[in-house]
């Protein structure tokens, strides 16, 4: 997909270390990072984006790139499957940590979920993020699913502005990692 000098595909294994700064950005608090995935959150994200089977995989995410520079990444997957892509997640931080995880459902069966969006700061302000939000609910629209949510912290109306605008609608609220968030769903006509 391309849109005024945006390109938006799907990533690829190469794309490893932007997904984890991508997801990173999404959780957003360094401290719930290092709790999550240690200290060196970054590696553990990036080996994490490698596998085929995990909760942030590659083969979850698409990727915006401007001028041939990968600028930003959406990560989404259908909601049925949390449970097994967040335990092939898990395995990975526990052995890195040594420790079991708990963490709360944040989407389940009957959702696409869009987990993770963010742009690199450097590129902000070019509509990569509303591109990458519309390519990924029409992405899910296209395989079959009927209805799209994420989870926007209830303290960013901004983002919530942004999703609102593409036709998201609150649903719900979530506590995710101690944040209040509002619960955003679109659906297909």
């Amino acid at each position: 997909m391309k849109d005024d000098g945006l390109i938006i595909r799907s990533a690829v294994p190469e794309d490893a270390d932007l997904i984890a700064r991508v997801v990173a950005m999404g959780i957003g608090d360094e401290r719930v990072l290092c709790d999550y995935c240690g200290a060196d959150y970054l590696a553990t994200l990036s080996e994490i984006a490698l596998l085929e089977d995990s909760q942030y995989s590659y083969r979850n995410t698409l990727v915006a790139e401007q001028d041939g520079v990968a600028i930003g990444a959406a990560v989404g997957y259908d909601g049925a499957h949390l449970s097994e892509l967040r335990s092939r997640t898990l395995s990975v931080i526990k052995s890195r940590l040594g420790r079991e995880l708990s963490i709360t459902d944040e989407t389940g069966p009957g959702e696409f979920y869009l987990d993770s969006l963010a742009v690199l700061p450097d590129f902000r302000g070019v509509g990569a993020g509303r591109t990458l939000l519309s390519a990924m609910r029409d992405k899910a629209f296209a395989e079959g699913h009927d209805r799209v949510g994420l989870i926007v912290d209830c303290e960013n109306p901004r983002a919530e502005a942004l999703y609102a605008s593409l036709g998201f609608k609150r649903v719900g609220e979530k506590d995710f990692f101690g944040h209040a968030m509002w619960h955003m769903q679109v659906v297909r006509l």
